[in-house]
């Protein structure tokens, strides 16, 4: 049986717990057998009583009595059966009549679990990863921040394990998931080295350098599978016939810049969000696309214990809380919705440009989220109609024109415009740093952000930071940092797809995760994975 909404206090015994579930149930102390804690939440809507929610999977010795006894309780139900099961598998007669294998292009979240799942179904997938393995990637982002050189094909955006490898790691999100894709995802993610407790917490989330180690351990399941993972491999071209996928022209960085062609029927395209080239391709080939929205703004810094003071009271630094995080909204009168994204508890603000000539901001934290500063993104929500009215490739260079902007105003040395929440307000420049150390790296020039943000961004955030304060104490402070700018939120761009998950005119090619428009951080996109990694098996052996 499942237990919903189950409360004790946040300091409770571990004996509390098994002796709220006998009170709960109304059982004798022999009659429960064992308890798994399937969610653990918290409600800290009064910080002096924080209580913890509990969701309980409980075996009985009498269940049917129980059962019987508390018919029609709300918070009692069935356990489901959370095992993930595969749709199809491949059989001996596939493999030896097979024309060809199925691509998955791009490895971040959604590309490697459909890979993953393709893999485990044993359909031998093909991977192609623009950038380098994450070790070495690793390397290439630290070029940009400490050395200011950029690789533009192995950075913060492309490479092994994509955007997410370099943020919080945050595994939680807004999807319905009667399928348990979500309980997979964090299954596997346990198995290649994730803590157990990613299972039952109610946000999730691992840190960059588990990360690092974790998408080594799955591409080498991946491979023991049968499938194969190439690196520096750009796909230049996808080759179509009568609105049929048959093969992908791809270049090798690896082999001098050699191009050769790969057959296929099926691609799985997970690209991620900042493939401008591939949107690009497909545009030139005729692959559907549509302008998206998104959203631009900068990246806000405070102390880590101001957030935790303000969301938890006497009971900020608590073990089982951490570092406390937010979640901010607010309706500007010149019609725009302000809003947090991306936050990173006790994280840091990261350089996370693709392009030469160009600043981009992210957050990323550790496991430990034990930094001084929290940051989130505060971005401010636009539209193609009223934005960037030009076709569907007009997002991108939207916010080309931004980040370009964001660099001069920087130096021109990929140091990132800064500014204090205060002189923002004020409409001043700043010129000294306050009481709130920078965390990005290469480093910051103060100036006024104005000068790389469209007028309406810079109306709607100073109307939305008192708005803000109000909700969170300090949160407006003079001395919070920001800077800019963030462009990167969602993809500019959506590849349409059908309820088969394939291109709306382009059989074949099943458009993926966030890139594609489906997806908003690592969680969704691996869920979108393997939606689409289920629609390609299916179509394989139809």
């Amino acid at each position: 049986m499942r237990i919903t909404d189950l409360k004790l206090p946040l300091d409770h015994s571990d004996a509390a717990l098994r002796k709220a579930i006998i009170t709960r149930l109304g059982l004798g102390a022999d009659e429960l057998i064992a308890f798994t804690v399937f969610r653990r939440g918290y409600d800290a809507r009064r910080r002096s009583a924080i209580e913890l929610i509990y969701t309980i999977d409980v075996e009985l010795r009498d269940e049917a009595a129980v059962r019987h006894r508390l018919r029609g309780d709300p918070h009692l139900s069935e356990s489901p059966d959370t095992r993930y099961q595969f749709v199809v598998r491949a059989d001996a007669s596939y493999l030896a009549r097979a024309r060809s294998r199925p691509v998955v292009i791009g490895m971040g979240p959604c590309g490697l679990f459909a890979a993953l799942i393709l893999a485990q179904s044993g359909f031998r997938p093909i991977v192609l990863e623009r950038g380098k393995a994450v070790r070495e990637r690793t390397q290439d982002t630290w070029g940009l921040w400490r050395k200011r050189v950029l690789n533009p094909e192995s950075n913060v955006q492309f490479g092994e394990g994509g955007a997410g490898t370099f943020s919080d790691g945050k595994l939680y999100s807004q999807v319905k998931d009667p399928h348990y894709r979500g309980r997979k995802v964090l299954e596997e993610f346990v198995k290649a080295g994730a803590p157990d407790e990613i299972l039952y917490v109610s946000k999730p989330h691992i840190g960059t350098f588990r990360l690092v180690t974790m998408v080594e351990q799955m591409r080498a399941q991946i491979i023991a599978l049968g499938g194969e993972i190439r690196f520096g491999q750009r796909v230049e071209r996808i080759e179509i016939e009568a609105g049929q996928v048959c093969g992908l022209q791809v270049v090798s960085s690896e082999h001098g810049g050699s191009s050769e062609h790969l057959a296929t029927e099926h691609v799985v395209l997970a690209v991620g969000h900042s493939a401008r080239d591939t949107f690009a391709m497909l545009h030139d080939v005729g692959v559907f696309l549509e302008a998206k929205p998104f959203s631009i703004g900068v990246r806000i810094e405070h102390p880590q214990s101001l957030i935790d003071q303000a969301r938890f009271g006497a009971h900020a630094g608590h073990p089982i809380l951490g570092a406390a995080d937010y979640k901010l909204v607010h309706h500007a009168t010149n019609g725009r919705s302000a809003y947090s994204f991306c936050m990173c508890p006790g994280g840091t603000v990261v350089a996370a440009a693709s392009e030469p000539g160009r600043v981009v901001t992210n957050g990323m934290s550790q496991y430990s989220r034990n930094e001084r500063n929290a940051n989130a993104a505060l971005v401010v929500g636009i539209t193609p109609e009223v934005d960037y009215p030009g076709g569907p490739l007009a997002g991108i260079d939207f916010q080309r024109h931004w980040e370009s902007a964001a660099f001069i105003a920087g130096g021109s040395n990929y140091s990132a415009p800064a500014q204090l929440v205060g002189d923002f307000l004020a409409g001043r420049a700043s010129t000294r740093i306050g009481s709130v150390q920078a965390s990005y790296t290469p480093g910051i020039t103060l100036t006024d952000l104005r000068t790389c943000l469209p007028e309406f961004v810079t109306e709607a955030l100073r109307e939305s930071l008192p708005a803000f304060g109000r909700q969170i104490r300090g949160f407006d402070m003079a001395d919070a940092l920001m800077t800019g700018v963030e462009t990167r939120t969602s993809s500019p761009v959506r590849v349409t797809r059908g309820a088969d998950f394939q291109s709306r005119n382009t059989r074949g090619l099943y458009p993926a995760g966030e890139g594609a428009g489906y997806a908003g951080g690592i969680y969704s996109a691996a869920i979108d994975g393997i939606k689409v990694a289920e629609a390609v098996a299916l179509a394989l052996v139809a």
